[in-house]
């Protein structure tokens, strides 16, 4: 599992980040063609406590204002749901990360 912004953080420094308000957060886009319309979720980024996690997902919010609304009847629909969802700070998935790593580090 990849996930973006957690190069090189040891445990010790993500539990302590997590104490801070870290969280790790995806985000939604859409895109338009035609009749098609896709709605996809970002990989995985960790978001430091004092990072603003609207900015880590500006690049998909702009992808589903520029492209997202064309399909129609679902391109608008998906779009003003990204818009919603990474203008609140992404979709929070801490928990179901940390259960991961958990469950990797249990394994290991």
């Amino acid at each position: 599992m990849s996930i973006k912004g957690l190069e090189g953080v040891t445990g010790a420094q993500l539990a302590a980040e997590l104490q801070n308000g870290a969280k790790f957060v995806t985000y939604q886009y859409c895109f338009s063609i035609l009749i098609l319309t896709f709605k996809r979720f970002s990989n995985v980024y960790f978001i430091r406590g004092g990072e603003n996690a609207v900015v880590k997902g500006l690049g998909y919010t702009i992808l589903s204002l520029l492209f997202g609304w064309w399909g129609i009847p679902w391109g608008p629909i998906y779009t003003i749901q990204a818009l919603w969802l990474n203008l609140r700070g992404g979709k929070d998935v801490t928990q179901e990360i940390m259960a991961s790593l958990r469950s990797t580090a249990s394994k290991s």
